[in-house]
């Protein structure tokens, strides 16, 4: 279904996210940025954040360690979101806009690795689809943190839909418990959003320890255990 020419900005939305939703997504949200993250694109100041839920039954067999079903789920996660994320860039340009896709899984490379463009969970929070809990995961209303998530970054004019939701962690610390790494601080996430969890000490522990699975490359075990999720 292609975007119609000359559509005010609500049709526009209800349009991308029925395609998005036809191509596989669960969650679509949209934004305006506190400011451009690329300055070669000072224009693309709005976003649109994408999610897609991770299956009940493959988080069930994480037990402490991740699975080498949970490995491959992720990223047949991460491949779906850059699918949708790539076609919804698509439809923006045919409306005559600029949009930039950004992956599921990103990094700014060797130099800072723990950080990509933007990260996912900032657009999605503002979007008003959730929050981040004491994890630094973002949890969704509908399905806590069982969700990937991917961005476009756009100048065409986006308005959020949904009110911000507040933190619902509470008293909870139970993916600071399990943690195998330590990463996990138990407290809630600053203004930054990053704080209250050490990715680099997440990342080394997978490296070390789960190498034979995705070498290293993913854990899950804060999701599976946390109480908002339902599992």
């Amino acid at each position: 279904m292609p975007l119609s020419k000359n559509t005010c900005a609500e049709t526009v939305q209800t349009q991308l996210k029925t395609q998005a939703t036809e191509w596989g997504a669960d969650l679509v949200g949209f934004c305006e940025l506190n400011h451009a993250p690329l300055l070669s694109l000072p224009n693309h100041r709005f976003a649109v954040s994408i999610a897609v839920k991770l299956s009940d039954a493959v988080l069930s067999t994480i037990e402490g360690a991740p699975s080498f079903v949970y490995f491959q789920h992720y990223r047949a996660a991460n491949a779906l979101l850059d699918q949708i994320a790539f076609r919804l860039c698509r439809s923006i340009e045919k409306q005559g806009f600029s949009a930039l896709p950004i992956a599921a899984s990103q990094s700014l490379g060797k130099n800072n690795p723990y950080r990509g463009i933007l990260p996912h969970k900032t657009a999605a929070v503002l979007s008003g689809l959730g929050f981040v809990g004491k994890s630094g995961l973002f949890l969704s209303k509908e399905y806590g943190s069982k969700v990937r998530l991917a961005t476009i970054l756009t100048d065409l004019p986006l308005q959020p839909e949904l009110p911000l939701i507040e933190n619902g962690c509470g008293g909870c610390t139970a993916c600071q418990k399990a943690c195998p790494a330590g990463a996990i601080y138990g407290e809630l996430p600053t203004a930054d959003g990053e704080r209250n969890f050490d990715a680099e000490k997440c990342s080394r522990y997978m490296k070390e320890h789960f190498q034979d699975v995705g070498r290293g490359s993913v854990c899950g075990v804060c999701i599976k255990v946390c109480p908002y999720n339902k599992l």
